[in-house]
């Protein structure tokens, strides 16, 4: 089970074809592509948190054969795109015929130093091909063109300002008929590509089925599987981590499974945050609050759910929602597959029950939904930022009780984990600001708070009590 060329590694840069050449297996994207004089991806952070790497990615869509999605270069090793098609600034337009995105942020001085420009307009394009933006009237945080801002939440300025970003982003009409990019969205993507590559670094395997990645896990106990890389791209960019076999698991059909049905959603472990919001469209509130808030588009656009909880880390920003929403893991390995509550999932510090040949197939959200729910994030910015603590909401009230309560913690304990004792002082009695103080005092007593860079142990435990008091006024000002 072990590597094997099966053909030429390639990747379609551009509308051009370009074998990935003699290249280790945790080469980026963006080293790779700049290798080939294709510079104007730059490398701001190593890390996804700035954007000046941003490329578009052709991508199964929801409502059309293709969407272009922007993600971020730096972190995505070169093999994983393997038979897929990208486009870079380079690609969009040129000097002498400028792309619509890159017109209007010439003419309205969106561009000074230039360093983070064709990043922000590859994360600018891919909202504007976006399908489905529509006009309308527009607010804070969206065009009367439906230019949704939040698509440049992962793009750093250092020096222009964003305003004159907004102006060029809120200017731009719709694609015209003969664009070709918008043209290609109408065609199917290419298919993932089943590949195997060998350096003196180690091995990259793209699996052709969930069968043959399992049979590799069993295999080989130093595989490490990768999806969006948001986390191991990290880990090698900035830790120096060499994995020696990596398996891509991101394009199996097997882990992307959606459904909605009348007893439950089943969410593939391998779908990206963004697919999962699109498709669901809000129809879990709870989920639809906790989205804008995950990182930036960007690394939405590439994590996936599976990830975030497989990484089994107390500050994941899903494991709390979905714990309040008592959700339930699907476990697959050569031996079979197993049901697993995520409220038994986490077993200490980025430690799981999942064994290393098994990988997380399916979550599923039992319904009918708890109908009174908020995400909080604690963080010490808006978006874009690791919480401090993080905290989900499922209540059931009916006649003014309490009738049910589920509520996930995140950052205030070695594991993600359920504010129990809270929960017992809410369920059984009144609604109202007293149950509500005697709870708020519970829960700022649980988990076991540390103090590091982020936030003291004093303060995480602070955020608990008043997180609680401010779902409620919030839900009663409703």
């Amino acid at each position: 089970m072990t590597t094997q060329a099966l053909r030429t590694p390639a990747l379609t840069v551009n509308g051009e074809v370009t074998p990935l050449g003699d290249i280790s297996v945790h080469t980026t994207v963006l080293d790779w592509l700049r290798n080939r004089g294709l510079t104007g991806a730059k490398e701001g952070c190593a890390e996804g948190e700035c954007g000046a790497c941003s490329v578009l990615v052709a991508r199964p869509g929801t409502t059309t054969a293709t969407e272009w999605i922007a993600v971020n270069a730096c972190l995505l090793p070169v093999a994983s795109l393997d038979g897929q098609e990208v486009i870079t600034s380079e690609g969009l337009g040129s000097a002498a015929d400028l792309h619509p995105v890159q017109k209007e942020m010439a003419v309205r001085g969106g561009s000074q130093c230039g360093y983070c420009t064709p990043g922000f307009i590859c994360s600018m394009a891919a909202e504007y091909y976006r399908p489905g933006r529509a006009c309308g009237e527009g607010d804070h945080e969206h065009g009367a063109n439906g230019f949704d801002l939040h698509s440049l939440s992962g793009n750093l300025c250092r020096c222009t300002g964003y305003r004159p970003i907004r102006d060029a982003a809120y200017a731009l009409d719709e694609p015209a008929d003969d664009d070709a990019l918008a043209v290609r969205r109408e065609s199917a993507p290419p298919a993932p590509a089943t590949t195997g590559m060998v350096s003196p670094e180690g091995e990259f395997i793209r699996p052709a089925s969930l069968d043959h990645a399992l049979a590799v896990l069993r295999e080989r106990d130093d595989a490490v599987v990768v999806a969006g890389s948001t986390d191991l791209g990290v880990q090698v960019n900035i830790f120096g981590s060499r994995p020696p076999l990596t398996i891509a698991i991101d394009r199996l059909e097997e882990l992307r499974e959606f459904s909605f049905g009348s007893g439950e959603v089943r969410l593939g472990a391998a779908l990206t945050l963004t697919e999962i919001e699109r498709r669901l469209d809000g129809r879990v509130p709870l989920l639809a609050q906790l989205f804008p808030q995950f990182a930036s588009r960007l690394i939405r656009n590439g994590a996936t759910i599976g990830g975030n909880l497989g990484t089994g880390s107390p500050i994941g920003d899903t494991p709390p929602a979905l714990l309040a929403l008592d959700a339930t893991l699907v476990l697959a390995s050569g031996r079979g597959e197993r049901v697993v509550r995520l409220a038994e999932y986490f077993t200490g510090y980025r430690q799981t029950v999942k064994a290393p040949d098994e990988l997380i197939k399916t979550i599923v959200v039992p319904l009918p939904l708890a109908p009174v729910t908020a995400f909080h994030k604690i963080a010490k910015r808006r978006f874009d930022d690791i919480s401090s603590v993080a905290i989900g909401y499922a209540l059931t009230v009916a006649d003014g009780t309490v009738q049910d309560a589920k509520i996930g913690l995140g950052g205030v304990a070695a594991t993600p984990l359920r504010a129990s004792a809270t929960e017992a002082a809410l369920i059984g009695l009144p609604w109202n600001e007293t149950t509500v103080r005697t709870a708020a005092a519970v829960m700022a007593g649980e988990g076991t708070p540390m103090d590091d860079h982020r936030a003291s142990s004093s303060y995480r435990s602070a955020m608990l009590g008043q997180s609680l008091l401010r779902f409620y006024h919030q839900e009663v000002s409703a």
